[in-house]
């Protein structure tokens, strides 16, 4: 029996025909109902975008005040019948704070020029201690005329060794004044323990 070879290439490739696999096909909706749709693929979130920065006013408070500049300087003592004083400047010039015993009352008072006719505030930083104060004024102020303002401390408040005791300088912020950045000399705690 002759096999015809055409037939034979025909047949095979009939038969692998059939071998052919199909995609799987989605099963059917059931009846009475609606299909439910493939869910979609979810994609990551983007990531939370990073909020501006936020401008901030330069700082002089205990985190960053010892690197300041001090300001020139130094102090000069001097006693009198009612107490003592020492002045911070420089020669020549009107002193830029003034600390003095005042035995009459009995206090210690601060007192530096600045600009403003009422109360404006104050701190004062030391290597131990910062302290928001009010600083008053003593004299009425001519029209843009800087006026002696005080502050008074009690004879016994801890501020005041804070002030002598801090590690080699101490600063003094007041409103409508420049910040002064003063070294802790002898002279500063004679002036607190004259009052003691």
């Amino acid at each position: 029996m002759k096999i015809n070879l055409a037939a034979l290439q025909i047949a095979s490739v009939l038969a692998l025909g059939g071998c052919t696999v199909l995609p799987p096909q989605p099963a059917p909706a059931p009846r009475g109902g609606t299909a439910t749709p493939a869910p979609k693929p979810q994609l990551p979130a983007p990531p939370p975008r990073p909020s501006p920065p936020q401008p901030q006013a330069p700082r002089t408070d205990a985190a960053n005040w010892r690197d300041l500049p001090q300001t020139p300087g130094s102090w000069t003592y001097s006693a009198d019948n009612t107490g003592s004083a020492v002045r911070f400047g420089q020669p020549g010039a009107a002193p830029l704070l003034v600390i003095r015993c005042d035995r009459t009352r009995p206090a210690i008072i601060a007192q530096r020029a600045g600009f403003g006719a009422g109360a404006v505030p104050a701190t004062i930083t030391t290597s131990s201690t910062l302290r928001r104060l009010t600083a008053t004024p003593t004299a009425s102020a001519a029209q843009n005329a800087a006026v002696p303002f005080e502050i008074t401390f009690a004879v016994r408040d801890p501020l005041l060794d804070a002030i002598a005791f801090s590690r080699g300088r101490f600063m003094l912020e007041m409103g409508g004044a420049q910040t002064l950045v003063l070294p802790v000399w002898s002279e500063v705690g004679r002036v607190i323990e004259d009052c003691r």
